[in-house]
């Protein structure tokens, strides 16, 4: 083990089931470290979105004042360049709130492991935290009408959202498991159980 509790890391594609399988780890008794929450946290703060009103305009903020999402994705995935930027401003707050629940996670005497849900494990190197690696796999056509149903995007946005990511295969090949999200809830919690 790398630390003092075993790191589970999740991988899969967009609208694969991973916050599902990180819920019910949860349940399980873990401590779940969830990146998009932590990017939204960090969106929040307003030295980040000064920042990004400074870059793209005050139209990168909705009427709130908060960061639009819509906006700031369709600008970071239609660029290489602008998604670097980005990534170079939010990622190192991201790994400072990361590794503080990562503290408090080992301290704790309720949380038996730890579980990494972030949709760049890979790209990241947050794979090099972990103990293990559990790949969510489910169908092409499956994951495309969820992330239809439940975001509202098309295979083009995933697409364009994924080119930036590893291939799904290569993901795959380099898990230590593998659980099917193609049925139903009490099928995959059979799998998480004995994973």
């Amino acid at each position: 083990m790398n630390g003092p509790k075993p790191v589970i890391g999740l991988a899969g594609g967009i609208s694969s089931g991973k916050s599902l399988v990180a819920s019910i780890l949860a349940e399980l008794g873990a401590g779940v470290i969830d990146s998009d929450c932590l990017n939204h946290e960090v969106l929040a703060r307003p030295e980040v979105q000064e920042q990004l009103k400074s870059w793209w305009g005050s139209g990168i903020c909705d009427a709130n004042g908060a960061c639009d999402r819509k906006k700031l994705a369709k600008i970071v995935f239609g660029s290489e360049t602008e998604r670097r930027r980005l990534e170079g401003l939010t990622h190192p707050l991201i790994e400072q709130l990361r590794a503080a629940m990562m503290q408090r996670f080992a301290s704790d005497p309720k949380i038996t492991v730890i579980v990494l849900d972030s949709p760049l494990l890979f790209e990241a190197g947050l794979d090099k935290l972990c103990d293990a690696i559990v790949f969510v796999e489910v169908d092409e056509d499956v994951r495309l009408n969820r992330a239809r149903d439940r975001r509202g995007w098309d295979s083009a946005e995933i697409r364009g959202r994924e080119q930036f990511q590893m291939r799904l295969d290569t993901k795959r090949s380099r898990a230590d498991y593998l659980v099917q999200n193609n049925s139903d809830i009490h099928a995959l919690r059979r799998q998480v159980e004995r994973v």
